[in-house]
């Protein structure tokens, strides 16, 4: 990119009125042009700490789930103009100070996709990861590795960024609307020829945070194994998926505008709340 990039960072908030205001207020200012907040239904002060903050807001009229909020999220920032679109969950668990890391090597143009991965250092179970989540991250990224043909050190991260033309080719609204949605896309990136990169990320455990339980994250985890499934017949032409085709070519980006983004709108229309 020759001049300076439109950094969108993009928060997929659910009750997270306790952590929201330092997420945001450690983000760095110099680098991110705008922040907008997608509220999945909250019953807490997320959107009265949102609109303290001065931030763009969308709500949701009820909890449509993980996977919808960031269908919102991605929609939004490429209609707000975004190059480059950076996830960070307002909960504070990963370091928000590290958004410009996480851009350079799409700023550098040597990435489309960036994660930020907490076992890339090896230090998550010191920083408190649940040894059975630790495991099970483990054993699911070294399936995902050998699926896709890469070798990174993590993909369940939730500190993502993405070139906008990425998320303009992935037909992220046929993903699903919970937690799944993360493998999903990338699986989306893998199978559209995108390069993907990672940096070390920190993160954080504490009561505040969000984190999965043990069932919920087993079901994740079976859901992961047949999403690989699909991938690998899909790849070899045994079974075809839509969602892993590309949709490079029906999208025409006027000057001065923004496209609208390919979302599925099962959820009503998110009301701006700003």
């Amino acid at each position: 990119m020759q001049t300076q990039p439109k950094v969108v960072v993009v928060m997929p908030a659910y009750n997270a009125g306790r952590t929201l205001r330092l997420t945001y207020e450690e983000l760095p200012k110099d680098t991110v042009s705008l922040v907008i907040l997608v509220d999945d239904g909250s019953t807490d002060a997320t959107l009265e700490v949102a609109r303290q903050l001065g931030l763009e807001i969308f709500v949701h009229n009820r909890n449509y789930g993980y996977g919808a909020n960031q269908k919102t999220c991605y929609a939004e920032a490429l209609r707000a103009g975004a190059d480059i679109v950076v996830m960070v969950h307002p909960d504070y668990q990963y370091d928000p100070r590290l958004v410009p890391q996480i851009i350079e090597p799409i700023v550098r143009g040597e990435a489309d996709v960036v994660l930020g991965s907490r076992l890339k250092s090896g230090s998550a179970l010191a920083q408190g990861m649940p040894w059975w989540k630790y495991i099970s991250n483990r054993f699911l990224t070294g399936a995902e590795n050998r699926a896709f043909g890469l070798t990174l050190s993590e993909f369940h991260t939730g500190y993502r960024a993405f070139r906008r033309e990425v998320l303009e080719s992935v037909n992220f609204a046929l993903d699903s609307d919970g937690f799944v949605f993360d493998q999903q896309i990338i699986a989306q990136v893998v199978a559209g020829g995108f390069r993907i990169a990672e940096i070390a990320v920190p993160t954080r455990y504490f009561p505040e945070a969000s984190s999965a339980s043990f069932s919920a994250s087993t079901v994740y985890g079976l859901r992961i194994l047949m999403l690989l499934a699909r991938y690998g017949l899909h790849r070899h032409g045994l079974w075809r998926s839509r969602a892993f085709d590309s949709l490079r070519g029906r999208y025409t980006r006027l000057p001065g505008a923004a496209p609208r983004a390919a979302i599925d709108r099962r959820a009503p229309a998110p009301a701006l709340g700003r």
